[in-house]
């Protein structure tokens, strides 16, 4: 028997060390090839990091929640063998993106099984029958709760894939619920259609420990609430007219634009509004006591993702047409939802915006992006009565909820910024204008 040492793999180019937010085995377990051993998070995205060797864990190089360096000592093995300790182990597997492994279990539990290739951790796994109209003594029904991801590492999601087996319906045994190539086999050997059945008593009480992106969302919003005095104004805005624009717009758009939404107008408002008023496009850097003001205007806008919510920055909105605008907004967007956004890409806002789409409610008290001192809140559009001096006439009506840094921006000048906003986005022609 010997020793091998396993050092974490470089899961990124530039980065110099990861998070660690999830142990997948426990010192003195037992692990196969290829089977998940953690995950750790960068900037970008969690890595799933998988055993390049089958064998027993001895050792494990850290604390749920520890940031540990790329090339570090991360788990050590004991093998059959003279073992590698103390050498560096360059036999791991390219590292794989958590959302994209998690995205090769759905919508599969319709499909025919296919011949896989003769892998040891495979080996046992029957493919003569569809899984579909298996028959045995598997548990039936979902084998977590509705909604919860099923855990299982990216070598059992591929064999799953290929039998066309849905993992949220095997049961996992492996740690907090994982699922192991031995569930999958044992699944396959004697599945049964899920099927109705009384919904059993619920009393467990899950607890999750807050780390990695969501521990950054929470010290931010804490340290903004902590630090900034808000001020926030709701102001009704009647958009019937600029809706109008945006549907004719929106029909007569050459191939290739992408479609517009209220948000590249209200980008195209707030750039105009902060010409006239530049103490509203600014950082405070309270440290100091000094107020940066800007006149370029990078527009962050609050994204929610599966990691939990990121701010990509649209930059030089001053400069842009609606069309450019909704392109790169679709563009750092989109990119912040599936990984890949760059650290640029999610920092450098002077002042921010926070929209909810049509899940919005009436109104909402936004929180600023600190060290900005305005952020600006969509809320849902409505069909609302409005008396024209003769009846009640329907309009489409909706909510901005403007919050403001209260230690520099005054009352009265927040009124202003937000009735400036108000008269651009009822008569958005004068977006179109120049002043």
């Amino acid at each position: 028997m010997g020793i091998v040492t396993i050092k974490l793999p470089d899961v990124g180019e530039g980065i110099a060390e990861a998070e660690l937010v999830e142990w997948s085995v426990n010192v003195g377990e037992l692990v196969k090839e290829d089977q998940l051993l953690a995950a750790v998070m960068t900037d970008k995205a969690t890595v799933e990091i998988p055993s390049p060797h089958a064998g027993k864990i001895v050792w494990l190089g850290g604390e749920i929640g520890q940031q540990l360096a790329i090339g570090s000592d991360f788990v050590k093995i004991e093998v059959a063998g003279a073992g590698l300790e103390g050498e560096a182990v360059a036999a791991l597997e390219k590292p794989v993106l958590a959302e994209q492994a998690a995205s090769t279990d759905k919508g599969l539990t319709q499909a025919q099984p296919i011949a896989p290739e003769k892998k040891r951790t495979e080996a046992s796994i029957p493919v003569t029958t569809s899984v579909a109209a298996g028959r045995g003594s598997v548990p039936s029904g979902p084998a977590r709760p509705t909604g919860q991801k099923p855990l299982a590492a990216p070598s059992v999601r591929q064999a799953a894939h290929r039998y066309g087996v849905d993992l949220t319906y095997v049961h996992g045994s492996g740690p907090a619920g994982r699922i192991t190539h031995d569930d999958l086999a044992a699944y396959v050997a004697g599945a049964v259609d899920p099927a109705p059945s009384r919904p059993p008593l619920r009393d467990e009480v899950r607890e999750t420990k807050v780390i990695g992106l969501r521990r950054k969302i929470a010290e931010r919003m804490s340290n903004a609430k902590r630090r900034i005095p808000h001020i926030t104004i709701v102001e009704e805005v009647d958009v019937t007219a600029l809706e109008a624009l945006r549907e004719q717009l929106n029909a007569e758009r050459r191939e290739g634009r992408p479609k517009l939404t209220v948000l590249p107008f209200l980008m195209a408002a707030i750039s105009r509004a902060v010409a006239e008023q530049p103490g509203m496009n600014a950082l405070f850097d309270d440290d100091q006591e000094v107020v940066r003001e800007f006149s370029a205007v990078h527009i962050g806008i609050a994204t929610q993702t599966k990691s939990g919510l990121m701010v990509p920055v649209v930059r030089h909105c001053e400069s842009r047409t609606l069309w450019d605008t909704a392109a790169e907004l679709l563009r750092v967007a989109d990119a912040a939802r599936n990984g890949s956004a760059t650290r640029d890409e999610l920092t450098g806002s002077t002042i921010s915006i926070s929209s909810l789409g049509p899940l919005g409610a009436i109104a909402t008290t936004p929180i600023i992006n600190y060290p900005e001192v305005a952020i600006v809140g969509v809320n849902r559009m409505d069909i609302r009565p409005k008396w024209d001096g003769n009846q009640f006439v329907p309009r489409r009506v909706m909510n901005l909820s403007s919050s403001f840094d209260h230690r520099v921006i005054d009352g009265w000048d927040a009124a202003v910024f937000v009735k400036r906003l108000k008269t651009l986005l009822e008569a958005p022609a004068l977006l179109f204008v120049e002043m």
